[in-house]
């Protein structure tokens, strides 16, 4: 029947018989695509619970089918290897030139997917864009925006996309890849007539309580993963440092804290601060102020000068 059907287009409309056959392979590959996608997405979709793993196979599934569609129609089409590789001669003379950035975009994503500088749900910065991987695709990859108008890293709800050949230009930071944590420090400034020592003594303690790493274990997993990445940190607890400004004792709580807490981290830090400062009456804030100092009168018994006789 269907030898028939091509005999009478042939022989009615002269449209060669090799034209029909292409014609109907193609239908055939592109019905065998759909139908390759919608089963394989159905598989994944009931034995993945999780969602992000769903995301990347159904990816994965549609890139790898999508790229043996492409090969085996440019086989239909030319026919065998002789012609794919004419094919590829003469497009890639004319790509080079006419489609330089969508190349480097491609180039871009071998690169991400190979070397992965940074996965789906990393916190990135790349260039002045700062955001969490929520998209990676062939040409392009998407954040969901951070920082800009709002403060402390927190979302802005804006997504940006990205050009893939970007990871070529500028350098990219990763928030979470490797070692999952980040240093985050806060600065209390107390007066010099204060209990520094004291005040000091409080806010580590209060660091200590809301420090990301809490246990020895979990010291030795980022230590582990650091070694990975030739990072040394002698030091994983808190620490506060002591420096002296202009308006009093500065004492800078540095510690450990998830990427995406980092506001909370500090919000509650700072609460506990305040509630802790307020119970001590030899302890108070700093803040810039000017002051009259007579030595004569103020300073120590031993540095003290002497009035000049009038």
């Amino acid at each position: 029947m269907w030898q028939q059907f091509i005999n009478f287009m042939e022989e009615s409309m002269g449209i060669p018989a090799s034209l029909h056959e292409r014609v109907f392979s193609t239908i055939i590959i592109v019905f065998l695509y759909v139908l390759i996608r919608k089963v394989g997405s159905a598989i994944i979709g009931r034995r993945t619970e999780d969602a992000s793993r769903e995301y990347i196979l159904s990816k994965s599934l549609a890139c790898f089918s999508g790229g043996l569609v492409v090969i085996i129609l440019i086989r239909v089409w030319l026919g065998g290897i002789k012609g794919m590789m004419a094919y590829f001669g003469i497009l890639s003379a004319g790509l080079a030139i006419a489609l330089q950035d969508l190349l480097t975009n491609l180039a871009g994503w071998i690169f991400i997917s190979s070397r992965k500088p940074f996965t789906l749900g990393d916190r990135i910065q790349i260039g002045d864009h700062a955001g969490d991987v929520i998209d990676l695709r062939l040409f392009q990859f998407s954040l969901i925006e951070i920082g800009k108008w709002v403060k402390a890293d927190q979302s802005t709800g804006r997504i940006i996309n990205i050009p893939n050949g970007l990871v070529f230009k500028e350098s990219v930071i990763n928030y979470t890849q490797g070692f999952s944590f980040i240093w985050h420090e806060i600065s209390v400034t107390v007066t010099f007539e204060s209990n520094w020592e004291k005040a000091k003594s409080m806010l580590t303690e209060i660091a200590n309580r809301h420090t990301a790493i809490k246990s020895e274990q979990a010291a030795q997993e980022v230590r582990r993963t650091a070694r990975n990445y030739l990072i040394h940190y002698q030091h994983l607890t808190p620490i506060v440092w002591t420096s002296v400004t202009d308006f009093g004792v500065t004492l800078t709580i540095r510690y450990l804290s998830d990427p995406r807490k980092r506001r909370s981290s500090e919000q509650v830090i700072w609460e506990d601060i305040l509630r802790a400062f307020a119970q001590h009456k030899d302890i108070d804030f700093s803040y810039p102020t000017m002051r009259y100092y007579d030595n004569v009168v103020e300073g120590k018994e031993g540095a003290r000068a002497t009035r000049p006789p009038r």
